[in-house]
């Protein structure tokens, strides 16, 4: 831990102490033609009084200011500018930049009560007609890359304490009620020093990475970490990563990172599409931490993108599976340093059943991950339903304490007693003090590690048995190339009885595949392979599956436009009562659309 008592405080010393030194390096997309852009840690200093200025003199210490940027170095300085004012941070997605439209921002900015929005000049037209259309009036609009705002002469360092907001951390969730994270500046030191002891980063640190910086990881872990630590670190935009996975991992070879990662979906990315002539191009020599969160790690990503790699470099301790969520700041648990992930293989029945088991002879197995040891944190695992402490090796809810752990979420006092200070009962009426925060992750430990199963909310329970969606995902996506990895979202629905739904997007190549035969043959294949009926299939074009910003399926999502009749399928395969189920409400939402209208005219 630092002797600083403020986030704040830290990235002042850091970027006054280095001076000309670079803080950050972007590189523009590889079709651009643009030279990499370098911001040193004296004129991001510069940039941010300047910026922290306009804010002051606006009254927006202590109050929220929402930044919408594209992916770049302008971000980066409106962050570090709120930090300077004392004001609270709220990033969001750049709709523009999404192809989405305004709504999950308007809401974002209505719940933290934004008094401002920062942008950049090439977006603030379209930014300041949306304010002015959606009614707010009195939220000024700057763009900040304009030099003649703000006068870093007229700057003053905040007045901050521990406790703080450091900036609201937006979770993936509806446009209509989205939740903001409250991170303090006590929470944001806290984590910092954890992500430190964890990655084991110091002064030769070098980070890197291409992760939404509205996201926590990327926030966190490639922007924020380096400022922590004082020093630079490269960065590019996620279409470039998305469009050329290559250019990662030549931007780690080329600049020498040694930390810096993604979601399992960019490792097995990298794999799918480095060709052997751009893998004879790299270096990944100098990587020793290649995070793996934010999604469910698979051990078959991990033993390909290591064998891929192996010949430029890559080491099978350079991997890094780690766990964490907005609500502990990021990090919770990680590999431990210098040691390969571990695998463990266990019995799949009695995984369903809750308990830790060797695989039998002729039963079927599931590799489970480990997400590594916690440092930094107190974790128990926790009955779900009862409140009682599971006993080591079986499955529960994962309840955490720890300095990282927010306070809550904004304005939602009602949800953070039940979310953020659960307490653990004794099982004959007592409880302890409470102050643990309910995860919603399943999870296990054994011999110290944590190893995390699925989503609580999105176990699938049939015929008794509990079913991870992530386990009939990855199988159905095993069973033909024409199924996108990551590209598909199991859920269940209720009629009588409980119904399994399969939606999987297929590759582009494949979309004139015999999709009835291939539907059949999916159901078949999953009614043996998992012992239930899967009456339910959908098969769905590229890009049909709701994801959060970090690559994790929506899977409630889906369940509700599925329900809604909202999913558009090339071919689908539904049960007659499933069928009248979504009939009843797409009819039901008409009515109550007819309603609306009726009331908006009365």
């Amino acid at each position: 831990m630092t002797n600083f008592r403020t986030f704040t405080e830290l990235v002042l010393e850091r970027t006054e102490a280095r001076g000309a030194a670079d803080a950050f390096i972007f590189l523009p997309d590889d079709a651009s033609g643009s030279l990499p852009q370098h911001l040193t840690s004296a004129g991001l200093h510069q940039e941010a009084r300047r910026i922290a200025s306009w804010l002051q003199a606006r009254g927006a210490t202590n109050r929220q200011v929402l930044l919408l940027y594209p992916s770049g170095l302008d971000f980066i300085k409106a962050f570090t500018a709120c930090l300077y004012a004392g004001a609270v941070a709220v990033p969001g997605p750049l709709p523009a930049e999404q192809g989405q439209h305004f709504a999950r921002v308007s809401g974002i900015l209505r719940d933290a009560e934004a008094c401002a929005v920062l942008t950049d000049s090439a977006n603030a037209p379209q930014i300041s007609a949306w304010l002015a259309e959606a009614g707010f009036t009195d939220v000024p609009c700057l763009a900040t890359d304009d030099p003649a705002q703000g006068d870093a002469d007229a700057w003053h360092a905040p007045s901050l304490t521990p406790d703080s907001l450091a900036f609201l951390q937006y979770t993936s969730g509806s446009t209509s009620e989205p939740k903001g994270v409250a991170v303090s500046q006590r929470n944001l030191l806290a984590n910092q020093a954890a992500i430190q002891r964890s990655m084991g980063t110091g002064p030769e640190t070098v980070c890197g990475g291409w992760l939404p910086f509205y996201h926590d990881m990327g926030l966190i872990g490639h922007i924020l970490h380096p400022l922590y630590l004082g020093t630079p670190a490269v960065l590019m935009a996620p279409f470039t990563f998305l469009k050329r996975p290559y250019s990662w991992l030549k931007m780690i070879g080329d600049y020498k990172i040694t930390s810096g990662g993604g979601p399992n979906f960019a490792y097995d990315l990298c794999v799918r599409r480095v060709t052997d002539a751009q893998l004879e191009t790299l270096d990944l020599s100098t990587w020793t931490g290649a995070n793996n969160g934010a999604e469910p790690v698979r051990a078959e990503t991990i033993r390909a993108f290591t064998e891929r790699f192996a010949p430029v470099g890559f080491r099978p301790e350079t991997m890094f599976p780690c766990y964490g969520m907005a609500e502990t700041t990021l990090l919770v648990s990680g590999t431990p340093r210098n040691a390969a992930p571990r695998v463990l293989d266990v019995d799949a029945e009695a995984l369903e059943r809750g308990e830790l088991a060797d695989p039998g002879e002729d039963g079927s197995t599931r590799s489970l991950v480990s997400s590594g040891i916690t440092r930094d944190f107190d974790i128990s695992i926790v009955d779900p339903e009862t409140h009682v402490e599971k006993s080591q090796g079986h499955v529960g809810e994962i309840w955490l304490k720890g300095d990282s752990v927010a306070s809550g979420y904004w304005k939602r006092p009602q949800t953070n007693k039940e979310i953020f200070d659960a307490a653990i009962s004794d099982g004959m009426g007592g409880h302890d003090g409470g102050g643990w925060l309910r995860t919603g992750d399943m999870g296990v430990l054994k011999d110290g590690e944590l190893y995390v199963t699925g989503r609580l909310k999105e176990m699938v329970i049939l015929a008794g048995r509990n079913l991870y969606p992530q386990d009939v995902e990855r199988a159905v996506q095993s069973t033909d190339k024409v199924f996108r990895i990551g590209g598909g979202a199991v859920f269940a629905v209720d009629t009588d009885r409980e119904h399994l739904v399969v939606v999987q997007e297929i590759r582009p190549a494949s979309l004139s595949t015999d999709l009835p035969t291939l539907a059949s043959g999916l159901q078949r294949f999953i009614s043996k392979e998992f012992s239930v009926p899967a009456g339910n299939v959908l098969l769905v074009r590229p890009g049909t599956i709701s994801k959060t910003t970090s690559g994790k399926i929506q899977r409630t999502l889906m369940r509700k436009l599925f329900l809604e009749g909202r999913i558009a399928a090339l071919h689908e395969v539904l049960e007659p009562a499933v069928r009248e189920l979504i009939a009843s409400a797409e009819a039901g939402d008409s009515a109550d659309a007819d309603a609306q209208s009726l009331e908006s005219v009365v």
